[in-house]
């Protein structure tokens, strides 16, 4: 059974499977179940075991996802022109990621509750439909990642505090909400050729001014509502607002961009959009 399309032996095979392991994207996911466990942190002790079983299910997921989008784009759809992975090892690659996070959603069942691995499943959910279905129109193209993310930062919080807050569920609106903006963004960039598969993003649907408009005010009504958050509720201090003002800067930056370099600062600017979130929330400067 081949597993790399190009190569044999096990070397090429792990190589091959290794390449669907994709960091920039991987990253915010991951990083958001250990926010949630750190929300939770003023609800209960944060047990790192449950943290790391949570984000492990959450590292299946997104490896799901992103072989699903390869077996799609390539063997399906025929819109790559190339793929390291046979399309036995696409489904062999499936069939191991999906069965690890089977495993890890019965564990966080059976170590929380059934609520704690229904709010982990849509991780998966999303990940196994994204390309076949959500992919094919502007909202599921634009909303399915941070919706995967948002997923994470409150699963992440639920299975350390078995409950919900406000607080968490309006974070991951603002997450939702704000990388929706730059998912608009990335789409542009493609541009030319979704237009020609008849592949619907916002750019697509929109022209690609009237996208990179709608990308912006879906940002900038993240950074007003993490300040408003930061006001209205406890357990986020005044001070996360410089989450806000750091993540405004960059998305200054990117506005003069072309969709590629924006895409890559505004990703970028996520990471500390979340890093400034987590530490102030952590260690609470200025409350």
């Amino acid at each position: 059974m081949a597993i790399a399309r190009h190569e044999s032996g096990a070397t090429a095979a792990l190589a091959a499977l290794a390449s669907q392991v994709h960091p920039v994207f991987m990253l915010p996911p991951l990083a958001s179940t250990w926010f949630g466990a750190v929300l939770a942190g003023s609800v209960t002790e944060v047990s790192i075991g449950l943290g790391t079983l949570h984000m492990i299910a959450a590292f299946f997921a997104l490896y799901t996802a992103h072989v699903t989008d390869g077996y799609v784009d390539f063997y399906v759809r025929e819109e790559d022109d190339d793929h390291p992975l046979s399309a036995t090892g696409c489904k062999a690659a499936l069939a191991g990621a999906s069965a690890g996070f089977a495993v890890c959603l019965v564990a966080i069942g059976a170590l929380v509750n059934v609520w704690a691995a229904l709010l982990t499943l849509p991780g998966w959910l999303i990940a196994v439909n994204h390309a076949p279905q959500l992919d094919t129109n502007p909202v599921g193209a634009t909303a399915g990642y941070p919706l995967g993310i948002g997923f994470a930062l409150v699963g992440g919080f639920y299975v350390q505090a078995a409950t919900l807050t406000p607080l968490v569920v309006a974070l991951a609106v603002v997450f939702v909400t704000v990388l929706s903006g730059i998912k608009v963004i990335d789409d542009a960039k493609d541009y030319e050729y979704d237009r020609s598969i008849g592949k619907r993003t916002v750019a697509v649907a929109l022209g690609r001014e009237r996208a990179r408009t709608t990308a912006y005010v879906l940002m900038s009504a993240g950074m007003v509502a993490v300040v408003a958050l930061a006001v209205a509720l406890p357990g986020i201090p005044p001070s996360a607002g410089l989450a806000a003002v750091a993540f405004g800067a960059v998305a200054v930056v990117a506005r003069r961009a072309e969709p590629e370099l924006a895409t890559m600062l505004l990703i970028r600017g996520s990471y500390v959009f979340l890093a400034v979130l987590v530490a102030t929330v952590w260690f609470r400067p200025l409350a």
